[in-house]
C-alpha cells in the first residue's frame, strides 16, 4: 500500500490465522526466525486464544494466550509486521487480550519480554518477578 494511504486495520479473535501467514511475521523477528511451518501449526493448535490484526487479507499483527481461564493467563508471541510498527497495533493487540471477555475472571496475566518498557506503559510490572526458565536445549533430557 502506498505510504500516503492509511489502511484500515481490523482485529479478530475468531480463531488462529493460517500458520503460513503467521510464519511470515515470525521470520521478521530475531526471536522467532527459526520457527518452522509444522511447529507453528502445532503451536496454534494448542493455543487457547489468538488476537490478529489484519490489513485486508494480510496478517499484520498477532498475539496469543495460554490460560486456565480462571487464575492465570500468559501472553506469548506479540508481533507486528515491520512495515506497520509504531502505529499502535501492538498496543491494541495487548489491550484487546487484557479486556477479552473470555479472560475477565483471570487474576494474573504474565508474559516474557525483551521490551519491558512497552508493557510497563500498559500496566505490567516487573517488581514482583518470580519467574524462572528451564531450557531443554541447555539442560538436555531429565532421566
Amino acid at each position: 500500500m502506498p505510504p500516503t494511504l492509511k489502511s484500515a486495520v481490523t482485529y479478530s479473535d475468531q480463531g488462529p490465522p493460517e500458520a503460513s501467514q503467521l510464519l511470515r511475521l515470525f521470520h521478521q523477528a530475531p526471536w522467532a526466525k527459526a520457527r518452522s511451518l509444522n511447529e507453528t501449526r502445532e503451536m496454534l493448535r494448542h493455543t487457547d486464544l489468538t488476537l490478529c490484526a489484519w490489513d485486508g487479507n494480510t496478517l499484520i499483527g498477532f498475539g496469543r494466550v495460554l490460560t486456565d481461564f480462571t487464575y492465570r493467563a500468559t501472553i506469548w508471541d506479540v508481533i507486528v509486521d515491520k512495515a506497520y510498527q509504531s502505529q499502535g497495533i501492538g498496543r491494541e493487540i495487548v489491550e484487546r487480550i487484557l479486556n477479552h471477555p473470555r479472560l475477565n475472571r483471570v487474576e494474573l496475566v504474565w508474559l516474557c519480554t525483551r521490551r519491558p518498557g512497552f508493557y510497563e506503559k500498559l500496566g505490567f510490572s516487573s517488581k514482583e518477578q518470580t519467574g524462572m526458565v528451564w531450557s531443554r536445549g541447555q539442560n538436555g533430557r531429565l532421566e
